[in-house]
């Protein structure tokens, strides 16, 4: 029988002799991390098995409903967590937002995909887009239903208890003790049975899918509470007289009552708290324009942003925001990045320039190319990244899954311990007071505090980076880079702008152009960024570029081929010194360019020397102040780059790195090898880079760091994304850390210790001592403040400032 060791809901890699979740599928044993996974998995193993159909891939229509403390839970409908009983969350996404609709008028009701007539009216159907609105949460509406319902019916009862509890005997005396009974089961039956079946289907559930959760221990308190009470009131001569007070036997309908109450009201007050957690992805999702400004031919149309296409030209007035990804075509203004950047300056936009939609123009106009739309927008990826990020499990998350494992059976143990202590030991009436502080047990313990520790603080923090131009693909990525001490940053388009440009040309025996429009047409075969820069001269220079033939490219060497009949070779002096050409007469002025800081690549012809280009890649502006921050920050710099020594460390002492630390002339597999040695090391690196030859690196860094003006392959291998391509947003990405972790851990805290203090005072541990016994009452108040305290603390991070 084979084994696999990685989830196949949410991917986590799993150890089998710690995991107690598995599940046998077609001959094969699979473990999951925590048991939503397991229960997710149980009910459709195909879907998670199937290449066509990840598992972390929501349905295709309609809305994905999800747990927010169990991530492999995804349902088409609202419905209870099978597994924590918690109720499922509508997941916020990019994916219908853009969605184009068509409704009619006069009724609502109808909603179709292409445009037609409404079948109930005949009027036409007009043109609508999905909004990015809170859906409605039915789970809330139906808990404050039963919340008003239950609170009415439960003050009699509560009434009727507090009566005798404070007049004692007397009321029994004037109303007796049957007809007491029979008045508070009257009133007590539909707060228990309806007003409180959600959380007796929950235990129901809980109990069938071996998870224990909060609704476990609920189910068992007031259900023994309210079967109790109910055989004292039909059948009271059956119990013995350790049952019996004075008056008869006592029933405990208000305690089942007021914690049915109780609870309803701290599920309320937590939906309405945890629906705070999506706040961030839908401020982003409405930053987006609902139209955008058309120009055609006559004149421009204002069109829902839904239907536009890529290739589009857009006009952008003063004051609107942009509405796609795109390239200035005419006119100049400045737009407000700080939606995606965090910084509050504007950055100018000339031709050519690009911008990013939802982002705010100033006061100038001007034209753009789309050349993203929809689902493939900058925004879109970001709230997709985010949202992702928000149902990942941080590597502390499996401690607190193997202390839940473990907690409601303890729990369920404490409470018989309680009524046989208390039953045996006990003051008189022995067995009812046995029975009160079972129920206080089972009631004050709150397992659902010790699994919101956690999710709601990730979902809150990866929220709040988003806002700040820091993307954190996964939980873990976020509760690594608190403990990164070195940071290793490629060069080009990391530390420079990535636009390379031509600065000089040598040539030996060959005019200038001819070497240029030589090289050129070789470049235009390649993908590596100093090709931009030939061509961009060539371009300048007004030279026709013919396309090569035999076309081959050496990766961290250069590229060869046959242009115009001509055997051309462009590259590192490695890479001519491989095809037999000495580039011994040009060493020394090109190693002189190479100290300047220029990258000099070589140009052979025909198997002689021709010549060399000298480029240039101009630092970004916060290159600077990013590395002197990050290294107050306490990280150690080392720069990791395929180009010359020379080269890169004139570079470096620029941006205020130490030559010591510069590590260049390597290939994409040899950046990989530099992460491993350091790990091996002992250090905890991260890897900051941008282009395809960074993934490998990035991928094996602790916490991969993707610049997100870099290619989408870098972003795919990094846990972390700079919007902006600013290093300075790591700065703000360990500060997001630190806070989420500082978070998570004030959290456990809290839960952790008021479990330690709640249940040996409710058990009455410290009764013989200080007197002190805990009712079943204020222990679901207790419980229900528990709760609330985990989650309004994990709202204190809207509050960090990055």
């Amino acid at each position: 029988m084979s084994i696999k060791t990685k989830d196949p809901v949410c991917g986590m890699q799993v150890d089998p002799e710690k995991t107690r979740h598995t599940r046998k599928y077609d001959g094969v044993t699979y473990f999951f991390c925590c048991g939503g996974c397991e229960a997710a998995f149980a009910r459709a193993p195909a879907q998670f098995l199937t290449p066509q159909r990840p598992a972390t891939s929501p349905p295709s229509r309609g809305s994905t409903y999800v747990c927010p403390m169990c991530p492999g839970v995804r349902e088409k409908s609202p419905m209870a967590c099978p597994v924590c009983g918690m109720a499922l969350e509508v997941e916020v996404g990019a994916d219908d937002f853009w969605k184009v609709e068509y409704t009619c008028p006069m009724h609502s009701e109808i909603v179709q995909d292409e445009p037609d007539s409404c079948p109930i009216c005949g009027m036409v159907l007009e043109l609508s887009t999905m909004k990015a609105e809170e859906p409605p949460n039915l789970e809330l509406l139906d808990m404050t239903r039963r919340f008003g319902t239950g609170v009415v019916l439960a003050l009699p009862v509560f009434g009727i208890a507090m009566a005798e509890m404070v007049f004692g005997s007397q009321v029994v005396d004037l109303v007796g003790r049957k007809e007491s009974n029979w008045i508070q089961l009257f009133f007590a039956t539909p707060v228990v049975i309806w007003a409180g079946r959600p959380f007796f289907e929950r235990c129901w559930t809980s109990l069938v899918n071996r998870s224990s959760n909060m609704f476990t221990l609920i189910g068992l308190g007031v259900g023994s509470a309210y079967l109790y009470s109910v055989a004292a009131t039909v059948v009271p001569e059956w119990f013995p007289g350790g049952f019996r007070t004075d008056t008869g036997v006592e029933p405990y309908f208000d305690t089942a009552v007021v914690i049915i109450v109780l609870v309803l009201l701290g599920q309320v007050i937590e939906f309405r708290a945890r629906r705070r957690t999506g706040a961030a992805l839908r401020s982003l999702l409405n930053l987006a324009p609902r139209t955008a400004h058309r120009v055609t031919v006559d004149q421009d149309d204002n069109v829902p942003l839904a239907l536009v296409q890529v290739g589009d030209t857009l006009r952008v007035l003063p004051g609107e925001r942009i509405p796609v990804d795109g390239v200035v075509v005419t006119g100049r203004s400045s737009v407000d990045e700080s939606m995606i950047s965090g910084e509050s300056i504007p950055v100018e936009k000339t031709p050519g320039a690009s911008v990013i939609g939802a982002t705010v123009n100033g006061t100038g106009s001007f034209t753009l190319r789309a050349e993203r739309v929809g689902r493939q927008t900058l925004l879109a990826q970001i709230v997709r990244m985010v949202g992702t990020a928000q149902r990942s499990r941080a590597p502390i998350q499996r401690l607190v899954d193997r202390v839940a494992t473990y907690f409601v059976p303890a729990v369920i143990a404490v409470a018989m311990m309680a009524f046989v202590g208390w039953g045996v030991w006990g003051p008189e009436p022995r067995l009812a007071t046995a029975l009160v502080s079972a129920l206080a047990v089972l009631i004050i313990a709150c397992p659902c505090a010790l699994g919101l520790a956690t999710p709601m603080a990730i979902m809150v923090g990866t929220g709040q980076g988003a806002t700040a131009g820091v993307l954190i693909r996964n939980a873990e990525a976020l509760e690594l880079l608190e403990r990164v001490d070195t940071l290793i940053v490629d060069k080009t388009g990391t530390l420079t702008e990535g636009r390379p440009q031509v600065q000089s040309v040598k040539a030996v025996s060959q005019p200038e152009d001819l070497i240029v429009r030589l090289a050129a047409g070789l470049e235009r075969a390649s993908e590596h960024p100093l090709s931009v820069a030939v061509l961009a001269e060539a371009e300048r220079r007004g030279l026709s570029v013919n396309v090569a033939t035999d076309f081959e490219s050496i990766t961290g060497r250069g590229v060869s081929g046959q242009v115009e009949g001509r055997r051309v070779v462009i590259g590192t002096e490695a890479m001519l010194q491989d095809n037999l050409i000495d580039v011994a007469p040009l060493r020394g002025e090109a190693e002189e360019l190479a100290r300047q800081g220029q990258t000099v690549v070589y140009v052979g012809l025909d198997g002689q020397l021709a010549g060399f280009l000298g480029i240039t890649d101009p630092l970004k502006r916060s290159t600077v102040e990013a590395i002197q921050q990050l290294r107050a920050d306490g990280l150690h710099i080392v720069m990791v780059t395929g180009d010359s020594r020379a080269t890169a460390v004139a570079v470096a002492a620029d941006v205020g790195i130490s030559s010591s630390d510069v590590v260049a002339e390597v290939s994409p597999a040899d950046k990989r090898l530099v992460i491993m040695e350091r790990h091996v090391a002992g250090q905890v690196v991260a890897m900051a880079g941008d282009g395809i030859n960074d993934a490998p690196a990035l991928a094996e860094a602790t916490v991969g760091i993707a610049m997100g003006t870099g290619t989408d392959i870098a972003m795919e291998s990094a846990g972390v994304t700079l919007v902006k391509g600013d290093l300075r947003a790591i700065v703000r990405a360990r500060r997001l850390s630190r806070a989420t972790m500082k978070n998570i851990r004030q959290n456990l805290f809290l839960a952790f210790v008021y479990n330690a203090i709640g249940v040996p005072v409710a058990a009455g541990l410290f009764y013989p001592v200080l007197g002190l016994l805990v009712s079943p009452i204020w222990a679901s108040a207790a419980m229900t403040v528990s709760s609330l305290s985990v989650v309004g603390n994990a709202l204190r991070l809207r509050r960090v400032v990055l």
